[in-house]
């Protein structure tokens, strides 16, 4: 009984509380800049947990581009450029 006990206690102190989940939410509210120029003060957490998720899928979008385009550039470009480019991609 007692080990079942003491699991309760660990679960229960593992929880997250409402509070800390609500200040969470409100710092990814902040981190969001589509949701900053919205001015949404008053808006669900699942809503804004869904605009984080499409946030970051855009992220990742942006990110495959960028690297298309500079893999392309390495490509297209002499080796003297190609060089000059890896190594400021290095620092």
């Amino acid at each position: 009984m007692s080990s079942r006990r003491s699991r309760s206690r660990q679960a229960e102190s593992s929880r997250i509380s409402e509070d800390q989940i609500n200040e969470l939410v409100s710092k990814l509210q902040q981190l969001l800049p589509e949701i900053q120029t919205r001015h949404s003060d008053k808006m669900s957490a699942a809503k804004i947990l869904q605009e984080t998720c499409n946030y970051i899928r855009n992220l990742h979008r942006e990110v495959d581009g960028l690297s298309e385009r500079l893999s392309e550039l390495l490509e297209t470009s002499d080796t003297a450029q190609a060089a000059l480019i890896r190594s400021l991609l290095m620092q």
